[in-house]
């Protein structure tokens, strides 16, 4: 694992994201330090899933942002995977600003619910996406951290079966200006700002370094 096998463009994306830091909320960084000290005390490797509604935009960007982030910190271990309360699909929108951010994603599938293949590096292992309840078989069953990145799945999730640790982290969702001439800006901001707390929580769990 070396940042030097992240893709270019998304060395650059990240290498900006620190200046950053300083606008996130103090509440909000007490959550992601919490997250931290969680994947810091997991000696095999931490597991996490983000999980949102749908599993269609927020939750996806969470999950890939995650092992991006935990391969440019040099975070040993970490699988990240993503869910919903229920299924739909991997949103165009969601797909189409990741790449913009320097991710490579595939459609593998046709169909209402596709199958994609995301890479973030030239030697690190691709990653199937897809859009599933958060309890799929695809997602590990129990002791991991679940990151609720919507208010609705946070509402309807008090209790999440087999997470060894639950935490609220909403995220405005881009949805609201689909269809609009703000369609891409609104993307590419949640995009922005999903990568700079991930990217705060995995600076923090390889020490602050």
């Amino acid at each position: 694992m070396s940042k030097a096998n992240l893709f270019e463009a998304l060395r650059q994306y990240l290498s900006t994201l620190p200046a950053g830091f300083s606008h996130i909320p103090e509440p909000r960084k007490a959550i992601l330090r919490s997250l931290a000290d969680y994947i810091r005390k997991q000696k095999g490797g931490a597991q996490i899933v983000v999980i949102c509604t749908h599993n269609s935009r927020r939750s996806h960007m969470g999950q890939l942002w995650a092992a991006a982030a935990a391969t440019w910190y040099g975070v040993e271990g970490l699988k990240a995977f993503s869910g919903g309360t229920e299924a739909t699909a991997f949103h165009p929108n969601a797909v189409a600003a990741l790449k913009r951010a320097g991710f490579q994603i595939t459609r593998k599938t046709p169909g209402k619910n596709p199958v994609y293949e995301a890479r973030y590096g030239e030697d690190e292992p691709a990653i199937e996406v897809f859009s599933k309840r958060f309890d799929d078989d695809a997602n590990p069953g129990r002791g991991y951290a679940a990151i609720m990145v919507c208010s609705e799945a946070d509402e309807a999730c008090p209790f999440v079966p087999g997470a060894a640790l639950r935490l609220s982290l909403p995220f405005e969702d881009p949805k609201r200006a689909d269809g609009t001439p703000e369609e891409e800006q609104a993307y590419d901001e949640a995009c922005r700002l999903i990568a700079r707390e991930f990217c705060f929580a995995m600076q923090e769990a390889a020490g602050g370094e």
